[in-house]
This record gives C-alpha cells, structure tokens and sequence, in this order.
C-alpha cells in the first residue's frame, strides 16, 4: 500500500482568535498542516475545497453553529473526517448529543494543549490503523481499488475504465515511470502497436477531470519517458 509521506492536515474552526492562534502554533511545532477558520460557514467552505484528516470544532460560533456545521459535514456533504469538540458546554446529554452527529471526542474548555494533542494524535493513528488497505491516498485523492471508486477533495470522479486503470497504476507507483506501452499493455490487456495518441488523450481526460475539483493535475510528464504520479 502506498502511504502519503505528507503530513496530516488539520482544520481548527473557533472563532476565539486567541485560542485558534494557539492551537495553530502548538500544531505548527508538531509540523502538522492546518488551516483556520473562524465561523461554521467558512470551515464549510474550507472542507468541501481541500480534504483533511482531522478537523478540530467549536460549538459557539457565529453564523452556523458547531452543530449544524456537524449536521452539513455528515448529512449534507458525507464526509466522515474524524472531529474533536471543544466547548465549555460539560453537560453530559450535550455530549452524547455529539457523539450521535459523529463526533470522535469531546474536549471541555478550558482544556490543556498538552490534552489536545495527546488526542489529535491517538486519532490519526487510529484513523490510519482503520483505513482499508485497499485504499490509496495521494494528496486530496482517495482510490478504493475493491470499489474501483476514485474520490478528489470527497467527490467522485466519473472515469471509464481504461482511465481509472491508468490512475491505479499511477497511484499504486507513485515511484515508477510508466511508458505510453507499459501503460497501454497494462490498462487494455493488450499488445501495444504504437498508438502514442490514445494514451496521451486518456491522461488529458484524466487530468482534466480531477482539476474540476482540485488544482493540482496529480500527473507529471517525463518528456521523452512517459508518466508518472506527481509529487
């Protein structure tokens, strides 16, 4: 299984700018990439542009609340990133309320950032110890090679069969050069005799369909070789 070598990202959404600085910094250190948000509504906007691995939520927010951020992030969006709560809210069936949207903890406020990321940390781990070893992640991609599934930034792309194939190869290499034939002989089954045209229109399709839903092309062209998955 290819394991990304980039760190985890994290969104932080709480509007307490000191306490979002602090939090920011202390994951900063740990060489964690985060990013802050500081109302529901803009860590709405964040999750559906760039996909993360942990998301960190207040509850009092102004616009949409903690709440019904977790409502639009489960329900309306479908995304399953693990959340930590932080709210001076202790009261148990509060919690538990959570819990039932999806949340994976519950920090009460005022907390220790020792605490905090004592957590954060438990749950990476778990979420990667959990992850199927079918799947593969590249950046804001995510194949599922039982599935035949292809999600970027937690949208599906619609790709025929030859181009999910080629991205497979790609994803599952990501050290390899692929030839316009190994690619060809690979994803048809078949004896390459030179088509140089249907490999190159495959990878532009391929391309171009990931960059409806993320700037990055994913696939780098090693001018004279052939292909390989971008870094």
């Amino acid at each position: 299984m290819y394991i990304d070598t980039n760190q985890p990202r994290i969104l932080i959404v709480e509007d307490d700018e000191h306490i979002n600085n602090i939090i920011f910094d202390v994951l900063q250190r740990e060489s964690f990439i985060c990013t802050q948000a500081y109302s529901g509504s803009e860590g709405i906007m964040n999750v559906t542009r760039q996909a993360y691995q942990l998301i960190i939520l207040d509850l009092m927010l102004p616009g949409l609340s903690g709440e019904d951020f977790m409502h639009q992030l489960r329900i309306n969006l479908s995304i399953d990133t693990p959340v930590i709560i932080l709210s001076a809210k202790d009261k148990l069936d509060h919690k538990l309320n959570l819990f039932k949207l999806g949340a994976v903890d519950y920090i009460t406020k005022p907390f220790e950032v020792e605490e905090l990321l004592a957590r954060i940390h438990v749950h990476l781990k778990r979420a990667s110890r959990t992850e199927s070893v079918a799947r593969y992640r590249h950046k804001n991609l995510v194949l599922n090679s039982e599935t035949m599934n292809v999600k970027v930034n937690h949208t599906d792309l619609k790709l025929t069969r030859q181009e999910y194939k080629i991205l497979e190869l790609l994803v599952k290499n990501p050290e390899r050069v692929f030839t316009k034939q190994d690619l060809y002989e690979l994803a048809w089954e078949d004896t390459y005799i030179g088509e140089d045209k249907t490999i190159t229109v495959h990878i532009s399709n391929i391309r171009n369909k990931i960059k409806k839903h993320d700037e990055d092309t994913y696939i780098d062209t090693i001018w004279g070789i052939g292909f390989r998955l971008k870094k």
